[in-house]
């Protein structure tokens, strides 16, 4: 055999090697690409039908603070949040109060989104009973529709998407994320999302907790009140949304579908949901920004509210106008005049709570 032979066989090896090794490399990623493009599908198949099963309209085609029908790939929209205290114990679906209510707010150009959180017992005009109450006894008198006109009357804003979640979709999200990071404020017990009371011991600092943690988290007020309640669920929500778009939560998606299959209601189609994809995906952190609604303890007759600070209202409506770039509009509300000069309060009897104030 000549040396040029010799030298072409030796080349041909290490070149067949050569290819060995790129195969060796090759073949698992491709492997791994095909499974998360398999998976991808899967996941947009699941999503649409999961989501499709939750979707419930409302009977307005339009909030009537809107000219014309909204379309979030191009408009700034809002979405209200509703945290319902309603389980497979209760058994009160139909008759539950908003435990958490907060009005999200979502700017396209910015990529960001203002969360308003509502005090619980904030004292407000609730349009479906013509007078004032607490603003969580809404859903009760009306379920979503009165709630979604009471905030719109409160805020001077259209709500253009609901999301309405029970104690049981709470829990399971969180623990389809392994868990959410959260500073505990101080050590409390607190009932499950099954009513067992002192269920849930919780001492304080930066920790992991799962889903049950996280409802005792967000629903305990037994050491402060209902503003620092407000502040802890939005922090909770914000921990939730960073866990949800990192990349190590790809893998629980599926999970996280089946755990809001059974318990979300929202007027959102899957089509609209995927608009708000790309805040989560644009680059760069989500600019998430938190407020509350500013006011006093008031208790007339023995019945606690929240009496609402009109001026720092009324620079919150500016501020959620301003970031979904609406006109300075004001909301007529001729059945609310009557009720402004009730400032020494009077006796109604409050059907959900059999109450008076």
């Amino acid at each position: 055999m000549s040396h040029n032979n010799k030298n072409v066989r030796i080349v041909r090896v290490k070149k067949k090697k050569l290819r060995k090794k790129v195969l060796f490399v090759l073949i698992p990623l491709l492997i791994a690409f095909l499974s998360i493009v398999g998976y991808g599908a899967y996941l947009y198949t699941k999503a649409d039908t999961v989501l499709s099963d939750s979707y419930v309209e409302v009977e307005r085609e339009k909030s009537p603070l809107r000219d014309a029908e909204i379309d979030p790939n191009i408009d700034n929209v809002s979405v209200l949040i509703m945290g319902v205290d309603s389980n497979d114990h209760r058994d009160n679906a139909e008759s539950a109060r908003t435990d958490a209510l907060m009005v999200a707010t979502f700017n396209k150009d910015d990529k960001s989104i203002n969360i308003v959180s509502i005090p619980r017992d904030s004292l407000v005009y609730i349009p479906e009973v013509g007078y004032e109450d607490k603003i969580n006894h809404a859903h009760y008198f009306g379920g979503t529709e009165a709630a979604i006109e009471t905030v719109e009357n409160l805020l001077d804003i259209p709500v253009d998407y609901y999301v309405k979640l029970n104690f049981h979709a709470f829990v399971d999200v969180v623990d389809a994320l392994d868990g959410i990071t959260v500073d505990v404020p101080y050590e409390f017990k607190e009932s499950n999302s099954m009513d067992k009371r002192d269920s849930i011991h919780l001492y304080p600092g930066v920790q992991n907790v799962d889903g049950e943690e996280a409802l005792a988290l967000a629903r305990t007020r037994k050491l402060d009140n209902d503003i620092q309640r407000g502040i802890r669920q939005q922090e909770i929500i914000k921990s939730v949304i960073d866990k949800a778009t990192s990349v190590n939560s790809i893998l629980n998606y599926d999970d996280l579908l089946e755990a809001v299959g059974d318990n979300l209601v929202t007027n959102m189609t899957f089509s609209d949901i995927k608009t708000f994809i790309t805040y989560g995906t644009s680059g760069g952190k989500l600019k998430v920004d938190t407020y509350t609604l500013e006011g006093t303890d008031y208790q007339p007759g023995g019945v606690y509210y929240w009496a609402l600070d009109y001026p720092a209202l009324e620079e919150t409506k500016m501020l959620l106008k301003d970031h979904l770039e609406l006109p300075n509009a004001i909301v007529d509300n001729d059945d609310n005049d009557d009720n402004d000069d009730n400032d020494d309060g009077w006796i109604q009897e409050d059907a959900a709570t059999n109450e008076s104030y």
